[in-house]
């Protein structure tokens, strides 16, 4: 229980309005608690449900420790399961996507079904029941095309957000989508450092001049004021958007864990394209308006999205160390579209393919700033990262609320 009273003792001497101490963005035993008091314990997004199209598609995931299987079963059901064999643990999928018919242990070919149930094991003997050696399952759900998987044996209610979220992802189709490109980048910073830069503009200017292309610096959009209020021309765009059956408004939860806002972008855009025409004619969804600017959706502490006219991109946090965070990032398009027709993938690609790289790069740098004994937490700026403060709070309150009740059990 150290590390939990470590924790504590700097969440207790934290300073309002203020980065976070060095310890959280480094050391080993708050990245376990990071690890075992949320990834371990809330609902984690880990892909589009197009990745996984038809019985026997799956994919594989690691957090921390546990590696998973998502595998599309017979009855269209998306499961998930630990990938680990019940004869003596061998892993049973290797590649990261795939499509099977069972799901076969390479080492000792035991078989099992799409659903988990174990099928075929060899000379066992004429005790041995394979009812009781299934696969251990995780809690998977789905919504509106977004899949979800909890490590928890009690998983945390997942209908709220699911009923917060599920009008406002429908117009745009997500059962209907493809992939059409998938990126994969390790940035060496703190899983923390990848969502406060996520979670502001104000480093826009000075470092993403394709998004600046499209994708408003105001504050009053990439941010929330603290009365949740907008200026008039968002709330113009929120009332055009919803007369036509996309639900725009800001909402979030209450704990602030989970938002959604159709955003505006630039005058005249219409995606994160160089241009800011469209990338896609063949246009994923129904949301009329070429120009509706962006549904952006985050959900701590995996996923971060933006469902636009014609096409959607899915972000994808994964914690690898103390200083080593995975960002996966995938561009849906229509199941029918083909590329070179109604797509060029280039075009579609290249603004967020830049934004990720540098990105990656102000993250690092701010890893390595807070790694030197110098390192002192600063302030905030209440106009341009109020969007940081949001994220940190619902951080440390969160983690706290979780060590508190352990740490007087202990006691």
């Amino acid at each position: 229980m150290e590390a939990d009273a470590k924790a504590l003792s700097l969440l207790h001497r934290r300073k309002p309005g203020h980065a976070l101490d060095q310890a959280f963005y480094c050391d080993p035993d708050i990245f376990a608690l990071d690890m075992a008091r949320i990834f371990q314990t809330d609902w984690l997004f880990v892909a589009p449900a197009c990745t996984m199209p038809k019985p026997g598609s799956y994919i594989t995931h690691r957090v921390g420790g546990y590696g998973l299987i998502l595998v599309r079963g017979r009855d269209q059901q998306i499961r998930a399961f630990h990938n680990s064999c019940r004869h003596r643990g061998s892993i049973l999928c290797k590649g990261a996507a795939g499509h099977v018919a069972k799901l076969v242990c390479p080492y000792h070919q035991w078989t099992y079904e799409l659903d988990g149930k174990l099928l075929w094991a060899r000379d066992m003997g004429p005790e041995f029941d394979p009812s009781a050696h299934g696969l251990k399952t995780v809690h998977c759900r789905e919504v509106a095309g977004l899949v979800y998987i909890c490590l928890a044996d009690h998983a945390p209610d997942f209908d709220a957000f699911a009923a917060m979220a599920a009008p406002y992802l429908a117009p745009h189709d997500l059962n209907d989508a493809k992939v059409a490109y998938q990126s994969t980048i390790v940035e060496k910073g703190n899983w923390k450092l990848v969502w406060e830069n996520n979670r502001e503009c104000y480093h826009c200017a000075g470092n993403h001049p394709s998004l600046c292309r499209t994708y408003p610096e105001d504050p009053t959009i990439t941010g929330v004021k603290a009365d949740g209020s907008f200026p008039p021309k968002v709330e113009e765009h929120f009332s055009r958007l919803e007369a036509v059956g996309a639900p725009s408004r800001f909402r979030i939860s209450a704990d602030g864990q989970y938002r959604l806002a159709r955003m505006p972008l630039l005058d005249g855009v219409q995606s994160y394209t160089m241009d800011g025409k469209i990338a896609a004619t063949k246009r994923l969804g129904r949301v009329p308006y070429l120009d509706a600017g962006s549904l952006m959706k985050f959900h701590y502490p995996t996923t971060w999205n933006h469902f636009l006219s014609d096409h959607s991109i899915t972000f994808r946090v994964t914690p690898l160390s103390p200083t080593e965070t995975e960002v996966q990032t995938t561009w849906l398009v229509h199941k029918d579209a083909v590329e070179g027709v109604d797509y060029d993938l280039q075009r579609l690609t290249e603004v967020w393919i830049a934004t990720n790289d540098e990105d990656r790069r102000v993250v690092e740098d701010n890893q390595m700033g807070i790694n030197s004994p110098a390192y002192e937490p600063g302030p905030y700026s209440a106009i341009h990262e109020d969007g940081v403060l949001q994220f940190v709070d619902w951080y440390c309150t969160t983690l706290q609320h979780r060590l508190t009740p352990a740490r007087m059990a202990a006691e």
